[in-house]
């Protein structure tokens, strides 16, 4: 489900990368989120107003804002930077939890996740080579959706275990589109051609679909186990880009998108490791517990 999740997401930024030629960068975000908007309109019909009950409503808030800002700025970048390229930028968004995690919230990170962070970087520096003028300066756009989309998954972690996946994603998109519509009406222009308009419904078909099979993925399997498959998406952008605009990546490219991509993988692998930790030791102090209450109760 996850797999097929990020083959609609990978879909949809191609999509918005095709749009971007006719409408304004803001006008194919709001497309964009309508998908979303419109299955959580469907779902609040079905489930009611206890669908939006939260005890955190000013970070579901948030969240949301954080949503539309990475939506556009990353829409914004692919107007002129390759798609391979911009995913494979955005990949530096778990280094970026990891670090915000550390520095702002005083999470446990240990040396080896620093190091990864720090390899995840240069992977970073090799795909944009700054000062090289190999790409479009816009490709630090996809720096700032990335950092926008790091901190929306911090607060997604502040958010587990209080609200549901469905109660956040309903608040995310209720708020990210009404913060989009607001500015719409000043930089609107309708389409001129039916295939804009096809092409910004199938558009928002893709991403509806997509966050639905991902967050069904997330209710059925630990989120360790599925993350590291948000790396596919570079191989149905670099597919999508091929086939919509003959863009693939050269081989410094890749060589950075490996390197962010194996020390991602190692970030995930450890996080695995510290949780199952976490759980055991856990599981042996409530064993502990009962065994010291059994003794008590046989004395």
């Amino acid at each position: 489900m996850i797999t097929i999740g990020f083959v609609c997401f990978g879909a949809t930024d191609a999509l918005a990368k095709l749009l971007t030629s006719d409408l304004p960068s803001l006008e194919v975000a709001w497309f964009r989120q309508i998908g979303l908007f419109t299955g959580v309109m469907i779902m609040l019909g079905m489930r009611g107003p206890r669908l939006l009950k939260t005890n955190h409503r000013a970070i579901q808030i948030l969240r949301g804002v954080l949503a539309a800002t990475s939506a556009t700025l990353f829409i914004l970048a692919l107007r002129y930077v390759p798609l391979a390229d911009a995913t494979a930028v955005t990949f530096i968004a778990p280094f970026i939890v990891t670090a915000i995690g550390g520095l702002l919230l005083r999470e446990p990170v240990g040396m080896r996740r620093w190091i990864a962070v720090l390899v995840g970087f240069v992977g970073m520096l090799i795909v944009i080579r700054p000062g090289m003028g190999v790409l479009h300066p816009a490709i630090f756009i996809t720096i700032g959706a990335a950092t926008a989309f790091a901190t929306r998954q911090v607060l997604s972690r502040m958010l587990s275990g209080d609200d549901s996946i469905a109660t956040t994603v309903a608040y995310t998109s209720i708020t990210s589109t009404a913060l989009l519509t607001i500015p719409l009406f000043f930089v609107w222009e309708t389409p001129s051609a039916l295939w804009v308009w096809l092409v910004a419904m199938a558009m928002a078909v893709c991403a509806g679909l997509g966050e639905i099979f991902i967050i069904r993925a997330l209710d059925i399997a630990q989120a360790v186990v599925v993350a590291p498959l948000q790396y596919s998406m570079i191989l149905w952008s670099t597919l999508y880009g091929f086939l919509l605009f003959s863009d693939l990546p050269d081989g410094w490219t890749l060589l950075g998108c490996t390197i962010i991509v194996g020390s991602g993988l190692y970030t995930l692998n450890r996080e695995r490791l510290v949780a199952k930790r976490q759980k055991d030791r856990a599981r042996a102090e409530a064993a502990n517990a009962a065994e010291a209450a059994a003794r008590t109760e046989e004395i």
